[in-house]
């Protein structure tokens, strides 16, 4: 950290790519399972959806979280009530703007990507992760 508290460049440099490798992953996990990937890392002011899919007639948030360690209860435990309100939020957002998605009925599911750094991550698909 430098001294104003801020991380040096090299660590945000890192946590991108590390992020970047854990969405790759999960849309190859989610397109193997016959999902279509319609879209990545949707940014909106209000929030940001990692990976949105189609899986048949059903609209798929997909929040992707990585995890060196459970100590803190693994990934999908991260997925407090402050960043589930941001992913309804830029969900809200999509679906005013991609008017065609609108009818379809939305599931919001969570990948957690662990041990990224070995021959062979660990893919958790936790369907219907949360409730809007």
């Amino acid at each position: 950290m430098s001294k104003h508290g801020a991380p040096p460049v090299r660590q945000q440099i890192d946590r991108r790519a590390i992020g970047a490798a854990a969405e790759q992953l999960a849309a190859q996990l989610l397109t193997a399972a016959g999902l279509c990937v319609l879209t990545r890392n949707y940014r909106r002011r209000l929030g940001e959806l990692d990976l949105v899919a189609r899986d048949g007639d059903v609209l798929v948030i997909v929040e992707v979280r990585t995890r060196s360690t459970d100590a803190y209860g693994g990934g999908a435990a991260s997925i407090d009530a402050i960043k589930r309100r941001r992913i309804v939020r830029a969900t809200q957002l999509l679906l005013q703007q991609r008017t065609e998605l609108a009818r379809l009925p939305v599931r919001f599911d969570a990948v957690v990507v662990g041990a990224l750094d070995s021959t062979t991550p660990r893919l958790e698909w936790i369907k219907h992760a949360f409730e809007a």
